[in-house]
Order: structure tokens, then sequence, then C-alpha cells
């Protein structure tokens, strides 16, 4: 892994972060909200970080900061497949 990758991995944890601050305590998002503040570009290159903001979410819920839904109800991170969102610990 480069010092690069680190990096975007960083600041994809730090915007899912943020983005739930500014939300309600109950807020959700989605990976792609993530996905789409830090890309720099036009149109759907966004989808490049779809996976590492997923990975994020992941590595935030085993550090106990947020948590994954699927259909309003907390999952495993490693078993959940299809569209997720991401919320606060509660």
């Amino acid at each position: 892994m480069t010092d690069t990758d680190r990096q975007m991995e960083q600041r994809l944890e730090r915007v899912i972060l943020e983005l739930l601050e500014r939300r309600g305590p109950t807020a959700t998002i989605c990976p792609s909200d993530a996905a789409r503040a830090v890309y720099e570009g036009d149109g759907d290159g966004w989808r490049v970080y779809m996976e590492p903001a997923r990975c994020a979410a992941r590595r935030l819920v085993e550090a106990g900061e947020v948590e994954i839904t699927q259909a309003g109800h907390p999952v495993e991170p490693a078993t959940a497949r299809g569209p997720i969102r991401i919320r606060r610990t509660r």
C-alpha cells in the first residue's frame, strides 16, 4: 500500500465522520456521499472511490465510531451485501 493509498483511506474516514457530524444524530449517509465528497473531478469518476469508502466505513465500525445498516438495522460489515447506510454508533 502506498502513502497515497493510506492518505485516501484516512481522508475517506474523516469525510464519513464529517458528513455524519453535519447531520442529525440518527441520520445516515451512503458510501457514495463520501466517494463524491473526495472526488475532485466532473462526471461519475467518484465511482472508483465506492469500494474504498465502504472499506473506510468498515474500519470505522471496528473503531466503534459508526454502524453499517441495511433496512435500518445494524449488520455485520463482513456479511453486508448490496446497498448499505452508515450512521453514528448508538
